[in-house]
């Protein structure tokens, strides 16, 4: 297990008999739908295998950005900043969140015109999004290097604390009445008439009307054994902390080959920028043509890596029964190697950039695996084939900024409520791999 500390949340004890639903997973996702419907009145579970934020919500970044988003993720990003903003008074907690802004700085006309672009897809939503001479950068960042040339700055994104928020918002839900279970892995879900009618636990039985899978890198597995065929790779993103550098602002700051963001015990997280490894396991290859295009498009960003995780998921089994130990027992958290190559790089392209940042020691260093879809765009929607069943995964990354917002759209989807913003770029039908599938069931059945 690396070093990483979460906060801890205090699990509860006994297993309810029934529930309106049960939420699968503990990560910000899952946290946020309990705590949504906590407050609407649902009697809610939530059941993670392992430790409350102790995944990829623990392991992020921390930064909380809408800017640079897909156009279908901004409307959920900008609710999800709206949330953030008042979340550490909401559950009484927390979070660390703050609202800094974010910004990425240039040091090619090509990032300048990729940043402009955006701006202008992103026109309509009338995000406070601008675009930096050099001269108006400095107001900002005077110690930056002569190299940048521009920047593009969100002034109503910010930054939060992995290690602290899902917890805080876990604690949230449990004082609106959600019961918060951890070391309580989800073997799968009974069903009647083809709906949901429970889920079996390696604890017990829960009999419930709704189930909402946000079991992150995790997912796929899950709903294979429910036999959906759900489009989802695992990506290994890294970190690593550095101590307190005098000089430095306290707003996240993003370029082409660095990152970094001030954390609230005065440290920085940093990390190398557009730069992903991506281990080959057995579904690299049944996905393979479902993420053709994602390859072509980002093969720069991505480093292929053969390593022991292929072998490890060849002998994981991708079904079991109810009575019996799953894989969600076997390794209740996902602690990967991080890679202290992309480490070492990030920090010395930062110092590059910042000269503050020179002398700076890597303290500590971390890496997670990331839930991604063939068009990094997450699913938070339900499945026809089980009535009462709701996936909200495959965030590509982005989930630990939109994850209240994505919670809230969860929670109204399952409660059939006026959806917060429009569900339709997040429907589970646009993958080609699940509707040819649906289609072959509904010709089998004729």
């Amino acid at each position: 297990m690396s070093s990483l500390q979460f906060d801890p949340v205090e699990s509860n004890t006994v297993l309810p008999a029934a529930v309106d639903v049960v939420v699968i997973g503990g990560g910000i996702v899952g946290t946020s739908t309990a705590l949504a419907l906590a407050e609407r009145g649902v009697s809610v579970a939530l059941c993670e295998k392992g430790i409350i934020g102790g995944e990829q919500s623990g392991r992020n970044w921390g930064w909380v950005r809408q800017m640079g988003r897909d156009p279908s993720e901004i409307p959920l990003a900008m609710d999800s900043a709206e949330i953030w903003n008042g979340l550490n008074a909401r559950v009484g907690g927390e979070t660390g969140y703050r609202r800094t802004g974010i910004l990425y700085v240039c040091t090619t006309e090509r990032e300048v015109d990729e940043h402009e672009a955006w701006l202008n897809r992103a026109r309509e939503f009338q995000l406070p999004s601008q675009l930096l001479s050099r001269a108006e950068l400095l107001d900002l960042l005077p110690n930056v290097a002569p190299g940048i040339r521009a920047g593009l700055h969100t002034a109503t994104d910010g930054r939060a604390e992995p290690s602290k928020a899902a917890a805080a918002v876990a604690h949230g839900a449990q004082q609106r009445g959600a019961l918060i279970f951890s070391n309580t892995a989800v073997r799968g879900i009974e069903t009647s008439a083809g709906r949901v009618s429970g889920v079996v636990t390696e604890r017990g039985a829960i009999r419930t009307q709704a189930v909402v899978l946000a079991g992150g890198a995790w997912s796929r597995l899950f709903a294979g054994n429910l036999g959906i065929d759900f489009p989802q790779l695992k990506i290994l993103g890294t970190a690593a902390r550095v101590d307190s550098v005098p000089g430095v602002p306290d707003f996240p700051v993003g370029g082409g080959n660095f990152s970094f963001r001030r954390r609230l015990d005065g440290g920085f997280t940093v990390a190398m920028r557009n730069a992903n490894i991506a281990p080959i396991t057995p579904d690299s290859f049944r996905l393979f043509w479902d993420f053709v295009p994602t390859l072509v498009r980002s093969w720069h960003e991505l480093k292929l890596r053969v390593g022991s995780q292929f072998i490890e998921e060849w002998k994981t089994p991708r079904q079991w029964r109810l009575d019996e130990e799953t894989p969600f027992e076997k390794v209740r958290i996902l602690d990967p190697v991080p890679s202290d190559a992309l480490n070492r790089a990030g920090l010395e392209h930062l110092a590059a950039a910042f000269p503050a940042f020179a002398g700076a020691k890597i303290t500590q260093s971390w890496s997670g695996l990331i839930d991604v879809t063939p068009d990094a765009v997450p699913v938070i929607d339900a499945v026809p084939s089980i009535g009462g069943f709701f996936i909200a995964s495959g965030f590509s990354g982005h989930g630990f900024g939109i994850g209240p917002g994505a919670g809230k759209l969860a929670a109204d989807l399952v409660t059939g409520s006026r959806p917060s913003v429009d569900p339709q770029p997040f429907r589970l039908s646009r993958f080609e791999r699940l509707t040819k599938s649906a289609a072959r069931r509904a010709a089998a059945i004729a």
